[in-house]
């Protein structure tokens, strides 16, 4: 381990110590870089999120050697239930070498705590209650080398600094704005809103998905662009919430914490989503999704997760893609970090946006599509109505929504999903 520069100087600084932040400061941390985690809340804190975690996500938490156990408070699933069309199926997560056979489901308040322990305990130094303002750069090449924080209670003005930043504070990312990085409007985005209600389904052994989103409160039904989610916690209660795209003139216009409200009034009684079942407050989140801030590096800064616009457009995922990005940014952090000379670390440094294109870029484009035609609630009807009655074309559909193939040895339907997603431009 570096032995630290001083106490508010490290090699490297992560701005965020969400899901994204954390994971990127643990291996850092773990190759035996000095690290600071920098979160401007404080542990246990909350998070809008469906608390679903496919088996993409599970991976990523083994991999951190993070006891995945029940006994240890995860509640596993096995697959996906679809309803929609007046239709429902049941689809098991694929067998695969490459991914578990199972998703997990765990609150955010103490999800993200575990992540930032995990770091910790590599060697990352976390300062909690740490809100960043504006960047520290170097006047003569605008490289950013630090940061400028107030710390605590009392707001205590303080300079952090390093060679190298990474952004790992989500959607808005003001670090990133500061810099100049701006989100791009050709992407799609989506927000989340959920809440938890007191029901007897909270031990579902599956993640439950709604494809068609009514809203019935005028006189006429209504069809809305995105789906409905119904989540067992295990411990009483349900997540309940809507997943929606913007690319619908409905985005704009209704109250989706409404929606919400009356899409669980619509539910059947004994299930219990009801006004004084409700144990928290409905919230909403941006969902940045395939890319929509871009570059990924630039001026020593590199955008992890949410910042980087990691979503999945398919499902509306991040946690495994924040997770996923923050390994491959510190695996790349570290090779520069090795490198002899400030020429060498750069171009080091910019292969990073290139993995990440390599790794998702064409299936990001496709899914890019997938969100436009879905964008149709009529187009989104008739492929809940027809395709919920062919298991085997589900089954693809899970695999391509969930981004589970083998790259190696998989099945025909692996080959064909990695096949798309080569020959997909890589935007």
């Amino acid at each position: 381990m570096t032995e630290p520069l001083s106490e508010h100087s490290a090699d490297v600084i992560v701005v965020g110590a969400g899901p994204a932040g954390s994971t990127t400061a643990y291996y850092l941390a773990k190759a035996g870089l000095d690290v600071l985690l920098l979160e401007k809340t404080a542990f246990p804190r909350e998070k809008v999120c469906g608390d679903g975690l496919t088996p993409r996500a599970t991976k990523q938490l083994v991999a951190m050697g993070i006891d995945v156990s029940e006994e240890a408070g995860w509640l596993r699933n096995k697959g996906l239930r679809i309803i929609g069309g007046g239709q429902r199926l049941q689809l098991d997560w694929p067998e695969l070498a490459s991914f578990p056979d199972y998703g997990l489901v765990r609150k955010r308040d103490d999800f993200d705590e575990t992540l930032a322990r995990q770091a910790q305990k590599a060697g990352a130094r976390l300062y909690e209650r740490c809100n960043v303002g504006e960047p520290v750069r170097d006047p003569r090449t605008g490289h950013i080398t630090g940061v400028q924080a107030k710390l605590g209670e009392e707001k205590t003005p303080v300079t952090f600094s390093a060679p190298l930043v990474v952004a790992a504070d989500g959607n808005s990312s003001r670090l990133s704005l500061a810099m100049g990085l701006h989100r791009r409007e050709d992407r799609p985005m989506g927000v989340a809103v959920r809440t938890y209600f007191t029901s007897p389904r909270h031990d579902d052994d599956y993640l439950e998905s709604w494809l068609e989103l009514w809203d019935r409160r005028g006189a006429q039904d209504r069809l809305l662009p995105g789906y409905g989610w119904i989540f067992g916690m295990g411990d009483g209660t349900s997540n309940v919430g809507l997943g929606i795209l913007n690319s619908s003139s409905a985005f704009r216009e209704l109250d989706w914490r409404e929606v919400l409200k009356a899409w669980c009034a619509s539910m059947p009684e004994d299930w219990g989503y009801t006004p004084e079942n409700m144990t928290q407050p409905i919230r909403g989140a941006a969902l940045p999704m395939a890319f929509n801030r871009q570059p990924h590096y630039t001026k020593g800064l590199l955008l992890v997760g949410d910042a980087g616009g990691l979503v999945n457009p398919f499902n509306g995922e991040g946690i495994a893609y924040a997770m996923e990005s923050g390994q491959i940014a510190a695996d790349v952090i570290v090779q520069a970090h090795a490198r002899a000379t400030p020429a060498q670390r750069e171009l080091a440094l910019h292969s990073y946006p290139k993995v990440l294109k390599e790794t998702y870029g064409g299936y990001y484009s496709l899914g890019r599509a997938f969100v436009k035609l879905i964008g149709n609630p009529k187009v989104m009807k008739v492929a809940a109505q027809r395709g919920l009655t062919h298991p085997v074309l589900m089954r693809f559909t899970l695999k391509m929504l969930a981004n589970l193939t083998d790259p190696s040895g998989g099945d025909a339907m692996d080959r064909v999903i990695n096949g798309l997603s080569k020959v997909a431009p890589k935007a």
